[in-house]
């Protein structure tokens, strides 16, 4: 049997590019080697984007009830008192969602794996464990062990969702680039009954909840966060101090050493405690032939903005309306060269700045720790109302119209008059909203929508104004194609020859 795409991985990055790549007919199949999805916490943040792309995939309404909106981050230095404040309290929702989100991973998984489930085109095989593939000029042959059994699937394209240990690009031969960060630490998640007891900090900002924050304490005795989660559960990350052992960090009395001076009288059950490295490091190649590498397959990334699995679902959302355009809609294979070149520099932004801030926070030296505080509250006061979501940066080549305003950016969001948010209206296809009527401009496979007649108090026009421009073309993914004045059809036209060549892009 051959399929469109062979997804390897059954976690959060691999359902959803089952979800995505299922909603738009093609035939998928999902190759997991698990008997049942991993029973214990794993990620636990993402961000408005990743809700959106819940929205895309028709899986928000059994993903929502289980995430718990927070108010971002704070970072506290050596004297006990804010160095960096990136807080979301008061501030607008462009994009329709909270900017910050904790999770419990097994339950998400459960429901992106129920939001594929009833896909007659979407199969999902447990206890699959991929071997080997080889590719020709007719797609991707995989091979893999169903229980005992080896057997082989036909694919047009791969998709390898398949961990920080990729078995796929160890197959492939694609070596990691190392951004030289990799500190040791504790990962330790509990159920409790009550607030965490923070010791006394100064200089928390007013309507800063303590309890609904991420809090980084980048003190030199050890480095520590303090992570809210969705009802009783909470997470602390410890760094491991110069010659601590691993077992011996995870010993159940050290892990409740650790946890209970955070906990006072507070009951509190440990659910799980594992030592990792905290690593930056990103695929050189993502793409071999028709298979790509996603998520932590093809990056990782320190935890310390919560974007690691943020990466991979951004990951196969580039992938899928790539993959629908060339099989659904015409466009030439080729575009699919753009995946890596939009995500990479992407990526290597975020991670760049988890590295930074990791280097800051894993400081151990009193002197250096008090004087880097004093370096970070100095830049805090230049760039006041910072917040997580301003770390992501736009998309800067590829399947843009590069040079036109806001090309490359995430388009907004806004909520409706009657609750709904802007996709839930226009859908997550490609959407061209022109101000008026008066602006010509329309296409096959491009839904046209007027900013004067939306419901949405003027959010769009307001874009359109702040932008500068009459006309903007959003791809499926809810980034910015292009933009333009009062006529949106050299855009139109732009966009159809992109996808139908790309041959500058696949150089």
């Amino acid at each position: 049997m051959t399929y469109d795409v062979v997804v390897v991985g059954c976690g959060p990055v691999g359902a959803l590019a089952a979800n995505l790549l299922g909603l738009k007919g093609l035939k998928v199949l999902v190759l997991e080697r698990e008997l049942e999805h991993y029973p214990l916490p794993r990620a636990v943040h993402l961000d408005h984007e990743m809700m959106r792309l819940f929205q895309s995939a028709g899986v928000i309404g059994q993903v929502e009830g289980d995430m718990i909106a927070t108010d971002g981050h704070l970072h506290v230095g050596a004297d006990h008192g804010v160095i960096r404040y990136m807080g979301t309290v008061g501030k607008p929702r462009p994009f329709g969602w909270a900017n910050d989100y904790f999770f419990y991973q097994p339950e998400l998984e459960a429901h992106l794996r129920e939001g594929f489930a009833a896909m007659p085109n979407v199969t999902l095989k447990l206890g699959a464990s991929f071997t080997g593939l080889t590719q020709d000029a007719d797609g991707v042959t995989v091979d893999y062990l169903g229980g005992a059994e080896a057997r082989s699937v036909r694919a047009r394209w791969v998709i390898a969702a398949d961990g920080a240990r990729s078995a796929v690009r160890k197959a492939l031969g694609v070596t990691l680039d190392d951004l030289r960060f990799e500190e040791p630490w504790l990962v330790v998640d509990a159920e409790v009954e009550g607030p965490v007891a923070f010791p006394p900090l100064s200089g928390v900002p007013e309507g800063a909840d303590l309890q609904r924050l991420s809090v980084m304490m980048c003190d030199p005795a050890r480095p520590a966060t303090v992570v809210p989660g969705r009802r009783d559960h909470r997470r602390w990350e410890f760094m491991l101090l110069p010659g601590e052992d691993d077992t011996a960090m995870m010993a159940p009395e050290k892990v409740a050493e650790l946890v209970g001076a955070w906990m006072a009288d507070v009951p509190h059950r440990i659910v799980r405690a594992a030592t990792y490295r905290f690593h930056g490091l990103v695929a050189h190649q993502w793409q071999v032939g028709n298979v790509f590498l996603a998520g932590d397959a093809a990056h990782q990334t320190p935890p310390f903005f919560g974007q690691g699995m943020c990466h991979g679902l951004r990951d196969v959302a580039n992938l899928a309306w790539k993959m629908d355009a060339v099989a659904n809609h015409g466009a030439a294979p080729a575009v699919l060269a753009t995946y890596q070149r939009e995500r990479d520099p992407h990526v290597r932004a975020v991670i760049g700045a988890a590295v930074a801030a990791g280097r800051y926070i894993c400081e151990l030296d009193p002197a250096r720790a008090a004087q880097r505080d004093a370096r970070i509250r100095a830049e805090a006061a230049q760039r006041s109302g910072e917040t997580a979501h301003d770390l992501i940066p736009a998309i800067g080549e590829g399947v843009i119209l590069a040079g036109t305003a806001g090309a490359g950016g995430r388009f907004v969001q806004p909520v409706l008059t009657d609750g709904r948010k802007l996709d839930d209206l226009t859908g997550g296809d490609w959407r061209l909203f022109v101000r008026d009527d008066a602006v010509p401009g329309q296409a096959e496979g491009v839904t046209r929508i007027l900013a004067s007649t939306l419901p949405d108090h003027g959010a769009v026009t307001t874009w359109l104004d702040d932008h500068g421009v009459d006309a903007v073309l959003v791809r499926p993914d809810h980034y910015v194609f292009g933009t333009a004045g009062d006529s949106a059809e050299d855009l139109l036209a732009a966009r159809a020859a992109q996808l139908s060549s790309h041959q500058e892009l696949a150089a």
